[in-house]
């Protein structure tokens, strides 16, 4: 007899669950199995031998995508000129980081994708981590008992309640590039009651290189049309974010349809993410429309030059468009896809995320009416020069320290550092006991 084939499923809430059992078992192996190997260690050397694995990394930085990479090479580069030691931790084998020579007091390394990364981030021993992944110690990322400070940076000069719920409350402190970042933070905190964390206004490094960049080609730019070289045509970037709320599982095959109808040059490029949580989608459109001369889908790792090539950017609610409004100065259309809020910290606040609100500011709103003169309302945007002093004053808002956001994250970063190791060595001294003097008693 035949025995049917049973397939067995498990949810990612109960897979996480396991996961992090899994985790504190070994985490209850590994340092049994530590501590006694430090005995035979410290027997063996006669009592002299000091475990080299003891010694904590001052600063760890952990990057879940190569993309990140753009965010923290600024910040990066301004430690290493103060000789601050850093390890740089990638989950990506191709994360261009790993290729850096010039930091000296910079090492790479990577740890490899998903849970082998949190494996090693749940045991790691560092005085301070930072990093831009939301999440921790939600599911299988946890605090490891001997780091002693984490620190999150977000990787978009949007807001923290278009996170994943939950995504930033465990962390130590955020270093934020707006008000707007703060309060919308304390708002969650006293919400869920959760205890305040350090937050600090500290600009935006990667925002900074971003901006000398655009201003170094723009100038390259003027010359070469100076000289008559003009570039042809317009082109039109669609850089939607991910999830059932975003363009393409909104609109699908027929937005894109709409955007050919343009004549214009088109550039998709999908958050990374969509190629992972809505891969049956992306293959279809990308069988459907493949690259072409009007055509191109890009996954770049920097969207630098996507952005830089681009005239106008159409989006949802992704961050994107503060990069592409705030950095090169150019018009957004965002389009309503009724942002459901449930799965975000958003829905916690019962009100509409900044970066939605300031839209109107940025450029134009599409919706299902409008979208059937698509054309127009790009030409309009482009030629509407209405929307150039709100852009500018919402970049004032999203983008505190301009021009100063690497020199203040790490005035920040080693300033703790500072506190940290003064308070440990503190803790570490060995109680003094003072013994009163003897006082002569006067003569009668």
């Amino acid at each position: 007899m035949i025995r049917p084939l049973v397939r067995l499923y498990i949810d990612p809430g109960t897979g996480s669950m396991l996961f992090a059992i899994l985790i504190g078992l070994l985490g209850v192996a590994r340092f049994a199995f530590k501590g006694l190997w430090v005995k035979i260690r410290f027997l063996l050397s006669g009592g002299k031998q000091k475990d080299a694995d003891d010694k904590a990394i001052p600063l760890a930085v952990f990057s879940d995508d190569k993309r990140y990479w753009s965010v923290f090479e600024p910040l990066l580069k301004e430690l290493d000129n103060r000789g601050m030691d850093v390890v740089y931790m990638t989950a990506s084998e191709d994360d261009p980081g790993l290729k850096q020579t010039d930091m000296k007091h910079v090492k790479t390394e990577c740890i490899g994708p998903g849970n082998k990364a949190f494996a090693k981030l749940n045991f790691l021993k560092a005085t301070i981590l930072l990093s831009t992944t939301p999440g921790l110690d939600v599911y299988q990322w946890k605090r490891s008992k001997d780091v002693k400070h984490y620190v999150h940076i977000p990787h978009s000069p949007a807001e923290m309640t278009t996170y994943r719920m939950f995504g930033i409350d465990y962390y130590d402190s955020l270093l934020l590039s707006g008000q707007f970042q703060i309060d919308d933070t304390r708002d969650l905190e006293k919400v869920r009651n959760l205890e305040p964390k350090e937050l600090v206004l500290t600009g935006s490094p990667f925002m900074d290189e971003k901006r000398r960049k655009f201003e170094e080609r723009k100038a390259q730019a003027d010359k070469e049309a100076g000289e008559g070289n003009k570039k042809d045509g317009r082109t039109v970037l669609l850089a939607p974010s991910w999830g059932t709320s975003g363009i393409l599982s909104r609109y699908g095959a027929d937005f894109i349809r709409d955007l050919l109808s343009t004549g214009y040059h088109i550039i998709v490029r999908p958050h990374p993410q969509s190629f992972t949580s809505e891969k049956e989608l992306m293959d279809k459109l990308m069988a459907e429309f493949p690259d072409n001369d009007q055509l191109e889908w890009n996954r770049d790792t920097d969207n630098f030059d996507a952005l830089n090539r681009s005239d106008i950017l159409i989006s949802d609610f992704s961050g994107v468009i503060f990069d592409f409004s705030l950095v090169f100065d150019k018009p957004v259309i965002c389009a309503d896809t009724e942002f459901d809020a449930s799965p975000y910290d958003a829905w916690w606040l019962k009100r509409l995320p900044w970066g939605l609100s300031v839209i109107p500011r940025l450029g134009a709103k599409l919706t299902k009416e409008n979208r059937k003169d698509l054309k127009k309302m790009i030409d309009d945007c482009l030629e509407d020069q209405s929307f150039t002093e709100s852009r500018h004053q919402v970049r004032d808002e999203a983008w505190a320290y301009q021009g100063e956001g690497a020199t203040r994250m790490a005035d920040y970063l080693t300033a703790k550092y500072e506190e940290l190791t003064k308070k440990e060595e503190t803790s570490n001294e060995p109680e003094k006991t003072t013994k009163k003097k003897a006082v002569a008693e006067p003569e009668a």
